[in-house]
């Protein structure tokens, strides 16, 4: 775990396998706005794959968050093809026999908190660049 997000109090994680339906499973804010990140787990092995975010600051700190949150950036939002995760995630976990994947979803900014996501975003990759020379799997480019 990344020290760095133990201050975010609204958070929670849940898990997806191919049996699933990501959008029954996902429990993340449907108005908040933040990070999430990606194990594959097998067994007792948990690997960090991937990082993203989902909210963007304005010029007079205001958020301009899509509609849905991280809820439907994590279930909607497009990785591997043109299409949702919800469609994209079982297909990749079969071809990389990915058994189960821990998603942890993170409110950056809110009441209590003013941390652009993409802030943090960036800070969780390069400390896993650090200690690993190179970005989660499921990462194209930061």
């Amino acid at each position: 775990m990344y020290k760095e997000l133990t201050k975010f109090k609204t958070n929670n994680h849940f898990n997806f396998t191919v049996d699933n339906s990501l959008e029954e499973v996902c429990n993340a804010s449907e108005n908040g706005s933040g990070v999430f990140l990606v194990y594959a787990v097998d067994g007792e092995e948990k690997e960090l794959i991937m990082v993203g975010s989902t909210g963007t600051v304005q010029n007079d700190g205001s958020l301009k968050s899509k509609n849905g949150g991280l809820y439907d950036k994590i279930v909607n939002g497009h990785q591997f093809a043109k299409t949702g995760r919800k469609y994209s995630w079982p297909a990749q976990m079969k071809l990389e026999k990915i058994d189960r994947l821990e998603v942890y979803w993170y409110e950056t900014f809110n009441a209590k908190n003013k941390f652009i996501p993409t802030y943090v975003e960036g800070l969780i990759l390069q400390k896993f660049l650090d200690e690993t020379g190179k970005l989660p799997k499921w990462n194209v480019a930061f």
